[in-house]
């Protein structure tokens, strides 16, 4: 621990909460006399990483702490993000209640320019092998919209203005990890009584051959996580054999200016055979796409002319499945394909009052783009002075867009587990008096949203047998069963 004057033993420290007793140092906290060591160094500045350090510098308990942001990009690229009103980022992001009542209470939501957010009221889903096969979440008008759709840097940047509002924290942005490890042993005899010892705490050497120390250090640094390497903490998962297909689509013209027309407040979601298809407004006459499919369906996606491109996402909300894989074995001509089965069975064409999303008119010039799809998660997401968040503790398949507010989740349970040990005088950096307190709120839960998901890939995934009937019948099921349907509402709005 950092700080003044160690005490010549180690008190001990029973828990009110829960009764558990601590061997604790006495509380003492890095100051300008130790200037390259920190209470929590923070490696990786996306929304989870930066959501922590304002939660931290928000609270009244841990304001005082000692705070660095290690981030490769260049945050100022970040904080003056701008586009027009009439273009999207295709990185976009469903946030849960909870994750708004967060943001809020960390002072971070006055920031987002709300006028690029978009909240939907309703959900529609249903299976792309069985028509009849439906199930609808809707918010009541007393209540909060089932999740609201922004973009991801709209976030990030009211972060980033949020930091900038409160005490300064040591910035290392455009800046790598070269390499962890370990402090030295402390010599004996010590050099002053004040000296610490540092051996159990992370060395962080950056690219520009600085160095500096954590009492807590933190990855937020995503899948391939160099703390989580150094930790020794160890993943298990898999690849789904998928590609996540974004873009940000284009209505026509004068559809989307009402939020109160239903199609600008609902989430639609097909699931076909070789993954689902998303359609989630944005504001105006805009959409967020994300449709799963298989890699070389989405290399033959990115490679239509953009006529093309938006007729196979109209044909995959609409199209028998058998349709829609005849078009996807064709080089290009998808336009006229698509009028003529349309013209053939009309009741393709309707959008059904509202239960298939419009007819997308075109898309924006260059946000078509695609990721491989993964689960993994984290064995632990603590060691002694060491925690993971977001996307270095967990990966998710992006059906249920729970990625983002499941970073948020860890961030929340993180900044509130150091708060409680700053107010029970505990050592922010051991398991048992902080990190296990975080460990314990977060992993299981995780897991079991990691979990769910990935049998719903799984299971939709079917494409023949009783599951395809059975699984039909379940969503029927649940659809008519109104306790059970606002379980599952909120569950995913629980994040």
């Amino acid at each position: 621990m950092i700080g003044r004057g160690f005490p010549k033993a180690p008190r001990s420290y029973i828990c009110p909460s829960c009764s558990r007793s601590f061997e604790l140092q006495s509380r003492r906290h890095a100051t300008a006399a130790s200037p390259d060591v920190y209470d929590v160094v923070c490696v990786g500045g996306g929304p989870a990483g930066l959501s922590l350090l304002t939660a931290l510098r928000s609270s009244k308990a841990t304001s005082h702490l000692r705070l660095a942001l290690i981030e490769s990009q260049d945050l100022e690229r970040a904080r003056t993000w701008n586009l027009p009103p009439d273009q999207f980022s295709y990185r976009t992001s469903s946030l849960t209640p909870s994750s708004l009542s967060f943001l809020s209470q960390i002072g971070a939501w006055p920031n987002v320019d709300t006028s690029r957010v978009q909240p939907y009221r309703h959900m529609r889903v249903w299976d792309g092998l069985s028509s009849n096969s439906r199930i609808s979440f809707d918010a009541l008008t007393s209540e909060p919209p089932i999740a609201s759709m922004t973009e991801n840097q709209n976030l990030s940047r009211a972060l980033i203005t949020s930091l900038d509002d409160l005490p300064t924290i040591s910035l290392f942005d455009k800046t790598s990890v070269a390499d962890i490890h370990l402090g030295p042993p402390l010599s004996f005899p010590a050099e002053s009584p004040t000296s610490l010892d540092l051996s159990s705490y992370p060395h962080v050497t950056l690219s520009s051959n600085h160095t500096i120390a954590a009492r807590l250090l933190v990855g937020a640094d995503g899948l391939n996580s160099p703390v989580r390497t150094f930790a020794g903490i160890s993943t298990r998962g898999w690849d789904y054999d998928r590609h996540g297909v974004v873009a940000t689509l284009k209505l026509p013209p004068g559809t989307g200016h009402s939020r109160e027309n239903p199609q600008r407040v609902t989430a639609y979601q097909r699931f076909l055979p070789s993954g689902p298809i998303a359609f989630l407004a944005l504001p105006g006459d805009y959409a967020t796409l994300v449709w799963t499919t298989t890699p070389p369906q989405a290399t033959r996606l990115k490679a239509l002319s953009t006529e093309d491109f938006v007729a196979m996402v109209n044909a995959a909300f609409r199209l028998d499945v058998v349709d829609l894989n005849y078009m996807f074995t064709l080089d290009s001509g998808q336009v006229g394909e698509l009028e003529w089965r349309e013209s053939v069975h009309p009741g393709n064409k309707a959008d059904l009052g509202g239960e298939t999303p419009q007819h997308i008119a075109s898309v924006q010039e260059g946000s078509i783009a695609s990721f491989p799809l993964r689960l993994r998660h984290a064995s632990t997401y603590t060691t002694n002075r060491v925690a993971l968040i977001g996307d270095a503790a967990h990966t998710i398949h992006p059906l249920a867009g729970q990625g983002l507010n499941m970073g948020l989740a860890d961030s929340h349970s993180l900044a509130s587990a150091v708060e409680h040990a700053v107010l029970h005088g505990a050592d922010i950096g051991n398991e048992i008096a902080c990190l296990d307190r975080y460990n314990e709120e977060m992993w299981m839960s995780n897991n079991r949203m990691l979990g769910a998901v990935d049998k719903l890939h799984w299971l939709y995934s079917a494409t023949s047998g009783p599951v395809v009937g059975l699984r039909g019948l379940g969503l029927r099921t649940v659809d008519a069963l109104g306790p059970v349907k606002g379980w599952f509402m909120r569950q995913a709005g629980a994040l």
